[in-house]
């Protein structure tokens, strides 16, 4: 099964064109020569965009290969993960964007040291860094493996090809340039799917027949409410641990978060995570889809036994190559579909690592750098990061049997999922775990639900030992970190940055009398705009809200419950406090 000429221009235009967009952003514009235009997109990206950036950043090889594959062997249950997609994007939107926006920060672990310390605020970031490095060598190499295996496309020939025009277009421009590319990759990820599913449902009698056999064959499942946690899926682990991962992704993720923080107003960084919403559920629909196409399909005109793959994501890739061999332009349009999963995930990892290497790396060491040095030295730090990425592959590459199983991972996080699906898979019955064997085969969909658990409980216990006064107070003011004001025990209420905290509580039990209320917001005084736990607004330099006043040159306005900036160089409400 070869590539034809067309198939080969196809796939080239996509590249081609992805480079054309970061030309584009890098000659017109601002032509990234400030911080915020580079890293921030001007903070006036409008909500479909960046809705549409969002979805692409984490769909990769997920939706792509890993949930066809999920379908095909263990039928539809996986598909009830779209009922997590609500609350996991609603929370965001109601309670994480406020925040950060508010906040006006650039990477989300500047909120670690307000609200906690500097200390804080600098591990996370090498542990973010860290991970992203990592990630980024497996994104970029393992599709390139699947591809060279099925269709015998020159392996380094796609790593390096990918690795350069990702660091190409994000280099010269910027967010923007990553925002916009990512749109136009999730138009050809749409394309490539539906013309699979348009193409293989046609060869075995149409989609109803599809679903027909499909029942018939045990693959259409129906809800499983078992609530055994070490169950892999269930109704319960899909719908509710999947609003962990959802949150984890949309959350809290440096990536996403600086979509959000791209927006024009806080107003459209919510729209786009409503917008989000349809996008997600139409991507998971023509996943599982393609996954019911192709199980239909390997039963009518099954593969030679010595041809069959090891591995169910090898197995999408021949259905497709084999649907569409007929078909000039289809291959390479699905290559096309595949890789634009891998560029747009790639290029946010670039970018955002950048963002968190200058802005809580450097900027706090070097005070006095200039905006067009800064501006340069963030350029820099993509490029690097680029050809880091490289290595990576380099070095995914040297890990031989050992990315095999990676190949088959959902690769935003859910590296789990791929080893328990080939434990799932297994021919050979093993007895079931039990003690602490049986701990560590908690579903997979439960470990954002978990973590997060762990985090918050030793996180409370920690803080009522010791108690937590370091980071920036109101202001970018640092807040004292020594007694008395600040004795071992629990955080006194007043040391807390009322601007790091969303009164939940406060809100979903707005029936109850303001005593009580006031007593869920544990002393902390909140905005009047906030809650009505405040019988007053908590200011800072008379702003309402604790947001620093504009720097000199600057104008900013209350749109909605966001802000509107005006071009200029970012005001920064973060100081220097001791390590």
């Amino acid at each position: 099964m070869e590539f034809t000429v067309i198939d080969y221009s196809i796939f080239a235009l996509l590249l081609v064109l992805s480079v054309a967009i970061g030309l584009f952003y890098a000659l017109s514009g601002d032509r990234q020569r400030t911080v915020q235009e580079f890293l921030l997109a001007n903070r006036n990206m409008g909500f479909l965009p960046v809705a549409l950036s969002l979805l692409a950043t984490f769909q990769s090889a997920v939706a792509i290969l890993g949930v066809p594959g999920e379908i095909y062997r263990f039928g539809t249950e996986y598909w009830f993960l779209g009922c997590s997609y609500l609350l996991g994007l609603l929370i965001p939107a109601h309670i994480f964007i406020p925040v950060f926006y508010r906040l006006r920060i650039t990477s989300t672990y500047e909120y670690l040291e307000l609200r906690f310390n500097k200390t804080v605020r600098v591990f996370g970031t090498i542990t973010f860094i860290f991970q992203m490095v990592i990630y980024m060598g497996v994104v970029l190499y393992a599709p390139a493996l699947a591809l060279n295996a099925v269709t015998g496309f020159d392996l380094w020939s796609a790593v390096l090809t990918m690795g350069l025009v990702c660091t190409l277009y994000t280099t010269l421009g910027g967010l923007k340039a990553v925002i916009w590319t990512d749109v136009f990759q999730t138009l050809v990820m749409f394309a490539g799917q539906v013309a699979v599913i348009v193409v293989g449902a046609r060869r075995v009698g149409g989609m109803a027949r599809v679903w027909r056999l499909a029942e018939q064959e045990g693959k259409i499942s129906g809800i499983d409410l078992d609530p055994d946690p070490f169950e892999r899926h269930t109704f319960w682990t899909l719908a509710v641990g999947g609003i962990f991962m959802m949150l984890s992704l949309y959350g809290v993720n440096q990536a996403q978060v600086q979509r959000y923080l791209s927006a024009r107003s806080e107003r459209e960084a919510k729209l786009s995570c409503y917008a989000v919403f349809p996008c997600q559920q139409i991507v998971l629909c023509l996943s599982c889809l393609t996954g019911l196409v192709m199980f239909v399909y390997d039963r009518e005109h099954p593969l030679v036994p010595a041809q069959r793959p090891g591995d169910s994501d090898q197995l999408v890739l021949y259905f497709v190559m084999d649907v569409l061999q007929d078909l000039p332009g289809l291959p390479g349009l699905f290559v096309a579909c595949l890789f634009s999963g891998s560029l747009s995930t790639i290029s946010s990892a670039f970018n955002s690592l950048a963002t968190v290497t200058m802005e809580d790396l450097v900027r706090p060491h070097c005070p006095g750098l200039s905006e067009s040095r800064a501006t340069l030295f963030s350029k820099l730090l993509a490029l690097g990061y680029g050809l880091l990425c490289l290595g990576m592959a380099y070095v995914s590459s040297m890990l031989g049997p050992v990315l095999q199983p990676s190949a088959s991972l959902a690769w935003w996080g859910a590296r789990s999922w791929g080893s328990s699906a080939w434990a799932c898979s297994s021919p050979v019955p093993t007895p079931r775990p039990t003690g602490l064997q049986k701990f560590y085969s908690l579903s997979y969909m439960w470990y954002s639900a978990h973590n997060s658990t762990t985090v918050i409980l030793v996180g409370l216990l920690v803080s009522l030992l010791t108690g937590e006064c370091g980071g920036v107070g109101a202001g970018g003011s640092p807040r004292p970190a020594h007694p008395p004001l600040c004795p071992p025990g629990p955080t006194p209420a007043a040391a807390v940055d009322p601007r790091t905290i969303y009164p939940v509580l406060p809100r979903l039990l707005c029936c109850l009398p303001q005593k009580y209320r006031q007593r869920l917001c544990c002393g902390v005084s909140f905005p009047a705009q906030d809650t009505d736990c405040a019988d007053t607004v908590v200011k800072s330099n008379g702003v309402a809200n604790g947001l620093a006043p504009p720097g000199p040159g600057q104008r900013e306005e209350e749109e909605g419950q966001g802000y509107v900036r005006a071009a200029g160089a970012p005001a920064y409400a973060l100081q220097e406090t001791s390590f």
